[in-house]
């Protein structure tokens, strides 16, 4: 009995030292794939992977560009439809170099150019996640069809040679480890640029201009630099955060469109720590308080309302008392807790876009107490007129916003010149082609 102990317990041993580590490898898994997770919402991967009434990340979201709309694909586990035959490097080149597991290039709606910063560690966390920690759904999304010449996905390849900077994330031993996370964070994951830098006509990020403001077609992304005309160099550290977090601040500002679904998925979702980080490197030299819109008294809404006063109003003012006063007050003070507009960021822009945006499609989810949109209840003329009535009577600022711009708002944007110049520089090259070898042709029959 006392020999087949002695044989039985050294194997016991091995086993519970196999179990142990097998224990440890699991728990060490288990912290990847929740890091993963919360990489994923910080680079808000489900804005544009997850579509509405669908299964998380089964693809499918129209994105619209100026050059046609781009459908998002499945990065599930699926083996058939989404990304589960991926190795770690071919999930890497995807994310920051832009290229399928199967070779062909992907269009920068998908923001690889930031991703492309991102830390082995982190990528290495993100698969972990999605390889482990998504459901798989077989499920083939929408395939993006752009029209002709950029459904030749090759010519991407060129684009990447002039514009893909691959160099990775270092850090700068002259800033604070904090000031670090930051810029980690809105160059690379949060990739901030990709709506607030504007773009050159071959739709690359102008990296001299970086995040001075872009249009997006309809939204306009401001100037987050710290400059104090026209970036958000007069907001504090603390109000800067606190915008990010929630989408509201002291100074009047409130999220809409893009901006209220990256802080509704992803900033307003992540720890305090990296949402201050960002704050820290967006604005360097912190005001503690910042500037919020001097105090006026809130009061009731009442004015002269007899016939001939009102025969004297404006079509814009005569629009904003019957939608708009209830709110915000006659004088845009505000009203019953809701935001002024006296001094409200939104009506400091270059221009009118985001107002009349906000008119069209309201900032904020009705049933978080938002302001509601006007889109089928006022008509383009009218949304201009009571646009340009509060940039000039309550702003008094010298922008205005036509019609006209109001009707391309309404339908997503103005279409981009570029297809146009595309396939004109193909013509234009067919035809020096010829001309050519006409003339070799010419040249030859001669001698």
């Amino acid at each position: 009995m006392g020999k087949r102990w002695r044989k039985v317990l050294p194997l016991a041993a091995v086993l519970l030292a196999m179990n142990s580590s097998i224990a440890v490898a699991s728990a060490d898994q288990s912290e990847l794939i929740k890091r993963g997770e919360y990489l994923a919402i910080a680079g808000d991967c489900g804005a544009c992977h997850s579509d509405e009434g669908k299964a998380a990340f089964s693809g499918g979201h129209p994105i619209v560009s100026p050059l046609g709309t781009i459908y998002s694909t499945n990065i599930t586990p699926s083996l058939s439809a989404g990304i589960g035959n991926y190795t770690e490097q071919q999930f890497a080149d995807a994310l920051r170099k832009g290229v399928r597991g199967d070779g062909s290039q992907l269009y920068p709606a998908m923001p690889y150019t930031a991703y492309a910063t991102l830390t082995d560690e982190d990528v290495s966390a993100l698969y972990a996640y999605f390889m482990h920690g998504v459901k798989a759904v077989d499920t083939h999304p929408q395939a993006t069809a752009l029209p002709f010449p950029f459904n030749l996905r090759f010519s991407m390849a060129a684009w990447n040679l002039l514009f893909l900077n691959e160099k990775p994330f270092t850090p700068d031993s002259a800033h604070s480890a904090e000031w670090n996370r930051g810029a980690y964070l809105v160059n690379g994951l949060a990739h901030c640029s990709t709506c607030h830098t504007p773009r050159n006509f071959l739709m690359a990020e102008k990296q001299d201009q970086a995040l001075s403001g872009a249009s997006l077609g309809t939204w306009y992304a401001p100037n987050i630099t710290p400059d104090s005309q026209h970036g958000i160099g007069n907001w504090s550290r603390q109000m800067l955060a606190e915008y990010l977090m929630t989408g509201h601040t002291s100074n009047g500002a409130t999220a809409g469109g893009p901006m209220l679904e990256a802080i509704d998925k992803s900033f307003s979702r992540m720890t305090p720590e990296d949402i201050n980080a960002m704050a820290a490197y967006l604005l360097p030299d912190d005001k503690q308080h910042g500037t919020a819109p001097s105090p006026e008294g809130l009061t009731p809404v009442r004015g002269d309302d007899t016939p001939q006063a009102l025969s004297k109003l404006s079509r814009g003012e005569s629009i904003y008392r019957n939608n708009c006063a209830s709110c915000h007050n006659l004088a845009g003070a505000g009203l019953n807790g809701l935001p002024a507009l006296a001094g409200n960021p939104v009506l400091d822009k270059p221009n009118a876009d985001n107002v009349a945006m906000a008119v069209l499609d309201g900032v904020w989810p009705e049933h978080r107490q938002g302001m509601i949109g006007f889109r089928h209840e006022l008509n383009d003329s009218q949304i201009a007129d009571v646009t340009n009535y509060l940039m000039s009577d309550i702003a008094h600022r010298n922008v205005q916003i036509s019609a006209e711009r109001v009707a391309e708002l309404r339908q997503g944007g103005a279409t981009s010149p570029l297809l146009l110049m595309a396939r004109g520089g193909m013509i234009a090259g067919a035809v020096v082609v010829v001309i050519l070898l006409m003339w070799l042709l010419w040249r030859r029959r001669h001698q």
